[in-house]
């Protein structure tokens, strides 16, 4: 998700006080996934967005929802009651904080966030988004009016569309603390998420993200080594803070941006034209739908071995096509993909490490005594 500013789940649970709830370390037994296997919708949805008011960056989803959503007011608008807020606390067995990917499905990170001490509201942890975002019925469990005098031009992976805004004076998860912020008001995209954590405020921060136990800690880095069960992936930060792997997809060297927001892989036209001089026949053509509710569309091929110097990821389809936001990126000219949680759910444990610019992936069953 990016943002350029010019003129492109719950609330609070009863009993709990905001400083448990910023925790965020809820924790369920563990379930286990098989990358190899993860199928693909026919439809990805993406909330890539940018804007001008403080750039945001890419974001993509259609995660089933983890919890039933209320139905939104009548036509007549009105502001949110005591009863409505209740009626969106979460009742379900799914992970609350990080759902890993599955066979059946790919997975989530989700952060509760509290927004001018309100919520917590279930956002989606977005690496690929350079500023947050809220949906419009967030909006008005919040009370808040949207403002059209504040709107911002946003652009997603698939286009860009003018939003109305609304004005925070903070948010709060962990040890993360913004504000004040301008935050965008944007359709419902995320799959039942209440919005978008981008990455302002996340410079010296780790984030740390516990699949099994369904247990999400954001915290300040204190410069801690990976364990001898963890593999390092070095990071650098371009384009204001996307995090980028340098990887080779076959023997085609390769930038991933790592999009803790996407659904799935995306490969630019580059990548696919180094890889293949034409799309296989049983490549199967997939659309992306982003936060503006534009539509591309792409090739979905199972790629080449990904190779992260010390780690080799096999089996990832990833879908190829010219998308507004590598053109939007200037990232058309060299081979370049974005890693989404098709990949990134299938870890054990994913650690992301802003201070020390580093992933560290623990694999599932390669656990070591505590």
């Amino acid at each position: 998700m990016i943002q350029d500013g010019r003129p492109d789940k719950p609330p609070e649970h009863p009993g709990r006080t905001s400083a448990e709830m910023r925790q965020s370390n809820w924790r369920r037994p563990p379930q286990h996934a098989l990358l190899a296997a993860v199928r693909y919708p026919a439809i990805l949805a993406s909330s890539c967005l940018l804007a001008t008011l403080a750039s945001l960056a890419l974001a993509a989803d259609t995660t089933p929802p983890p919890a039933p959503t209320p139905t939104p007011p009548p036509a007549a608008s009105r502001k949110a009651t005591p009863e409505d807020l209740a009626e969106v606390i979460v009742q379900t067995n799914e992970p609350r904080y990080v759902a890993p990917t599955r066979r059946d499905r790919i997975g989530r990170i989700w952060a509760p966030v509290l927004i001018d001490g309100k919520g917590p509201y279930r956002l989606v942890l977005d690496t690929g988004a350079n500023h947050s975002a809220i949906t419009t019925r967030t909006a008005e469990l919040m009370g808040t009016i949207p403002s059209q005098d504040g709107s911002v031009v946003v652009t997603g992976f698939t286009g860009s569309a003018v939003v109305p805004t609304v004005r925070v004076g903070r948010l709060e998860v962990g040890e993360l603390l913004i504000g004040p912020a301008e935050l965008p008001v944007v359709p419902d995209v995320f799959g039942g998420a209440q919005g978008v954590l981008g990455i302002e405020g996340l410079a010296n921060m780790r984030i740390f993200a516990d699949f099994g136990r369904d247990q999400l800690v954001i915290s300040r880095s204190h410069g801690e080594h990976a364990r001898r069960d963890f593999t390092v992936v070095p990071l650098t930060l371009i384009r204001g803070g996307l995090l980028v792997a340098d990887v080779h997809v076959g023997n085609v060297r390769a930038k991933a941006i790592i999009d803790t927001g996407a659904q799935g892989t995306v490969g630019n036209l580059m990548l696919r034209n180094a890889l293949m001089r034409h799309s296989p026949r049983n490549a199967r053509h997939e659309e992306i739908i982003g936060v503006t509710l534009d539509v591309q569309g792409g090739d979905n091929i199972q790629a080449p071995d990904i190779d992260f110097g010390h780690l080799t990821v096999h089996g990832v389809r990833v879908t190829f096509g010219d998308m507004y936001l590598f053109q939007h990126w200037k990232l058309t000219d060299e081979p370049t993909l974005t890693i989404g949680m098709d990949l990134l759910g299938s870890f054990d444990v994913l650690i992301i490490d802003y201070d020390r610019h580093e992933l560290q992936i623990r694999l599932r069953g390669s656990t070591l005594p505590d």
